[in-house]
């Protein structure tokens, strides 16, 4: 049972259709972490925080639809990652309400975007909180719950989302003082200065705000008209080009390799048309999206595996993290079984009538074709196994832990999140004794 390995947790807005300067931003460097040996890599589709900007329905289901299949098609592994939707993980929002009871008023009224609209209020005359709803006000909470839930120790996030991460630390520190344990781990912000922030047609920072972007599986005709259209200078064929600045450039430098790079940077020098580079920069781009992009058409064209695949990473991850840790939160808060409260009457007395229904296996495969076993106590998985080539040996490890000639210790398993190794050799032992008491003639 060693250390657990380090947690990254990256979330992405189902809001709009991905373009190039989220791919080469955030989806390409965040597929190439998820990787890193020794960690465990969660991404989600933040469809809750969409809908504090955007209340169309439809758009807000075919936009989750296409960054769920940009990801996939993009590369990332739904059998090594933790692949989910927001809202397919409902202690998230409980979570955020436990979170909301010891969150402080005054940090969230110094969130960056709700001073923004304070902001814009004031200037424009109108009353402070004008048109601000309790969802932007509230989503440093949620953000907060997002990361929580599953402990993760690094979130990858732009400097504008730093503030985010701070909140997150100071609402699991209160917490864990009130509630007199370290329930949470304090993530950490990740901030990557080296990742790339692409030029949009106008040469500003591509974004749907200013309706530069170029989508990022267009068709390759509408590809090419939309790379034709980069805005450039003057400047004639057979004029020296300046590098610096120019949008073109920095997009070939994205998608090229450091020689082809170098290539272009000369042929600037040496007065390219703004057509042959266009053209040069079209093939750089093409060249890497042309296989996702067929991915994606086949992804989308079936959108109930992309559905399945959501809903069964968040079953998962329900079952193996965020159930147990709610249950042990409620009971950490008060909100627990009357059944089992102790009352004085004279001398202390259980009123617990009802006898503590023993610990049990369950046994399973995974789509990785391999077998696993977990011991859960109800909903609480008290241990959960590594993986087994055969169901016979995990059933073999499974007899061994139950007669107890194997240690817990010992055993290919990973204790429960919370669950100390008392509490596991406890319901082992309650196990080997109803198991004796049935053999017993």
């Amino acid at each position: 049972m060693s250390q657990r390995p380090q947690r990254v947790l990256t979330g992405i807005t189902t809001s709009g259709t991905p373009h190039l300067g989220n791919y080469v931003g955030a989806v390409r460097p965040a597929i190439a972490a998820s990787r890193a040996p020794n960690t465990e890599s969660f991404y989600f589709l933040a469809d809750l925080h969409s809908l504090i900007k955007a209340q169309d329905p439809a758009r807000t289901q075919r936009s989750t639809l296409e960054i769920a299949a940009t990801w996939l098609a993009a590369g990332l592994d739904p059998a090594t990652v933790w692949f989910y939707r927001q809202s397919d993980v409902p202690e998230t929002t409980e979570l955020m309400w436990l979170l909301t009871c010891v969150a402080g008023k005054g940090i969230l009224n110094r969130a960056h975007a709700y001073k923004a609209a304070v902001d814009r209020n004031r200037a424009d005359g109108e009353d402070d909180d004008a048109a601000v709803t309790a969802g932007l006000f509230m989503y440093p909470v949620l953000m907060a719950a997002d990361i929580l839930i599953f402990n993760a120790d690094r979130v990858p996030v732009g400097r504008d989302q730093v503030q985010h991460i701070e909140m997150a630390r100071d609402f699991a520190q209160r917490f864990n003082h009130v509630y007199g344990r370290d329930w949470f781990t304090l993530p950490e912000a990740v901030i990557d200065d080296q990742v790339a922030l692409l030029p949009g047609l106008d040469g500003r920072k591509m974004s749907k705000s200013y309706e530069n972007t170029i989508p990022l599986f267009v068709p390759p005709a509408q590809l090419k008209k939309l790379v034709f259209s980069i805005l450039t200078d003057s400047t004639l064929p057979g004029e020296a080009k300046s590098t610096d600045g120019s949008a073109l450039f920095q997009l070939y430098q994205a998608f090229a390799t450091p020689d082809e790079t170098a290539g272009f940077a000369a042929a600037f020098a040496d007065g390219i048309g703004w057509g042959d580079a266009k053209q040069q920069l079209f093939d750089v781009v093409e060249r890497e999206i042309a296989p996702m992009r067929e991915r994606y058409e086949a992804l989308i064209a079936r959108p109930g595996d992309i559905e399945d695949t959501l809903r069964e990473g968040g079953r998962r991850l329900r079952e193996r993290y965020a159930i147990p840790l709610l249950r042990d939160l409620r009971d950490a808060v008060g909100l627990r079984d009357l059944g089992k409260v102790t009352v004085a009457t004279g001398e202390a007395m259980d009123v617990a009538l009802a006898v503590r229904p023993l610990a049990v296996f369950k046994q399973y495969r995974e789509p990785d074709g391999r077998f696993y076993f977990k011991l859960v106590d109800g909903e609480r998985v008290l241990l959960q196994s590594d993986a087994f080539e055969a169901p016979r040996d995990a059933g073999q490890t499974i007899a061994r832990l139950r007669r107890g000639e194997l240690a817990v210790g010992d055993a290919p398993v990973t204790l429960g999140e919370g669950v100390d190794a008392a509490t596991v050799q406890a319901a082992l032992a309650a196990l080997a004794a109803a198991d004796a008491e049935k053999a017993a003639p």
